[in-house]
């Protein structure tokens, strides 16, 4: 299964300000909490520019190795924009992905944001139908039913939740 919200928020940060490599990982980095390394890093620019995504503009430093300045293109813009309208089932289960393609709503249409929306719907009550049928089979005091009975509360809080972005995704996106 290849991920693909790493490349979203990569993206979507170039979309906001061309940047070198070092500053978008920085800025990455602030947005996932996480720890981006220059091996996810690079060879994803260098696919990006390749696809003519983004352009690579050398930048020279005095007394420093050139360095090189990341922009989006038109067609970098398209394809931020379909990998944020399109959440496939194999993709909907995983929180990331979802949380990326939510972050970023403001730039899809309404019916765009419902399609992932649903998508996540039916992870989450596919989740939660695999834990009720496996809750039957552990003990009721068990450390298992513990953890399973928290999986379960969990999917159907978020379920709730998905029904109140629901209405704030069929509002018409903000024009700017």
């Amino acid at each position: 299964m290849t991920y693909v919200w790493v490349e979203i928020v990569m993206l979507a940060n170039l979309a906001r300000q061309p940047a070198h490599g070092y500053e978008l990982r920085q800025r990455v980095e602030q947005n996932l909490g996480t720890t981006l390394s220059n091996n996810s890093l690079y060879p994803t620019l260098r696919r990006f520019t390749e696809a003519g995504a983004v352009t690579r503009t050398p930048q020279a430093q005095r007394g420093r190795p050139t360095r090189h300045v990341y922009e989006i293109t038109d067609v970098g813009v398209e394809m931020l924009h379909d990998m944020l309208a399109e959440l496939p089932d194999d993709l909907a289960a995983d929180q990331a992905e979802f949380m990326s393609r939510l972050a970023h709503f403001d730039r899809l249409t309404i019916a765009e944001r419902l399609a992932v929306l649903d998508a996540r719907t039916r992870a989450l009550l596919a989740r939660a139908a695999r834990t009720d049928e496996l809750v039957t089979t552990v003990e009721p005091d068990s450390w298992a039913r513990i953890v399973l009975d928290e999986v379960l509360s969990r999917s159907h809080a978020e379920l709730r939740w998905l029904e109140t972005l629901r209405v704030r995704a069929a509002e018409p996106p903000l024009e700017d």
